[in-house]
């Protein structure tokens, strides 16, 4: 079998939420939300993870976060900073904002050389997406005409956020289940049960709900690196001297299917997904996380007991 490994992405800022969302406890006993991650993704099958840090906070992220789960799993670092740029380029002097997720996969390219999942570090996607796509990324791949990878889909209306709008990227999928484009929508919300997309040109789009939307919990072989850095020197061509635009992971993926480097399946999950956005989202996720406890899907102390 195939050991894939794990990418948690926790170098991003947390504008909204207005604080490191990444050592933000929300668990009964003070877990994060990367711990239940680690936590699932070890149940699945995965026994390496690798985590994209900011140097700014990576002392107290691991004090904080990892310190218990480093018994259980191996887990190693790499660095997403505004210098990390191909031969040639600069950051420019105004420039705060990371990167991107594009450019935060790339960070770990030293340290995976297996198929490999990516997820973000504020997300919570659930036990059963993690087997999903363990089974998906463990099989030996023989006999395709292209790669393939992979990513989980959830439906829309559960994945919204009560506290503001969310951004979210709509899957249009062919009908043998591979992924034909991800649209991203900057601004839904739900308002008297219905849903809204608010358009660059603020024109407004209903929606049904039923939508499937990627949480960027998707799967890749190697090879995607190579693609990764094609596609953000092409980036910063056009984009290195503006100090808001980011190189983000649908986009790259978009990109990887229209040039026909690989197919992307679809795999579909019963698993609950939530999320923080907002400082207000705090409550419902430390809510939900005591739910599931309760129905006995996790231990009260997830390390104490495993």
């Amino acid at each position: 079998m195939i050991q894939p490994s794990l990418l948690i992405l926790a170098a991003g800022m947390g504008s909204r939420y207005g604080g490191l969302k990444q050592i933000s406890r929300f668990g009964p006993s003070g877990e994060t939300i990367i711990e239940y991650s680690i936590f699932d993704a070890v149940r699945a099958g995965f026994d390496k993870v690798v985590i994209v840090l900011r140097k700014s906070f990576a002392d107290e992220f691991m004090k904080t976060v990892i310190s218990r789960a480093l018994k259980k799993v191996n887990i190693s670092f790499v660095y997403q900073e505004l210098e990390n740029l191909p031969e040639g380029y600069v950051a420019p002097p105004d420039r705060v904002k990371p990167w991107g997720t594009g450019h935060a996969i790339l960070m770990a390219e030293n340290e995976i050389n297996t198929p490999f999942v990516v997820i973000n570090a504020d997300d919570f996607y659930g036990t059963d997406s993690y087997r999903v796509i363990f089974d998906f990324l463990s099989r030996p791949q023989t006999g395709n005409v292209v790669e393939e990878y992979c990513l989980v889909d959830y439906l829309l209306k559960n994945t919204l956020s009560r506290s503001g709008s969310v951004a979210r990227g709509i899957c249009q999928v062919d009908k043998n289940g591979y992924l034909t484009e991800i649209i991203e929508h900057k601004n839904i919300f739900e308002s008297g049960n219905v849903y809204y997309s608010i358009m660059p040109d603020k024109s407004k789009v209903v929606l049904t709900g039923h939508e499937h939307v990627s949480m960027n919990m998707m799967g890749f072989l190697p090879s995607f690196f190579l693609h990764l850095k094609r596609f953000f020197t092409d980036f910063l061509q056009q984009h290195v001297n503006n100090p808001a635009a980011e190189f983000y992971l649908p986009e790259a993926l978009n990109r990887v299917i229209h040039e026909g480097l690989a197919r992307v399946r679809v795999l579909p999950t019963d698993a609950r997904w939530f999320g923080v956005t907002y400082a207000d989202d705090r409550t419902m996720v430390s809510d939900n996380l005591r739910d599931l406890v309760i129905k006995g899907m996790y231990p009260r102390n997830l390390w104490d007991q495993t």
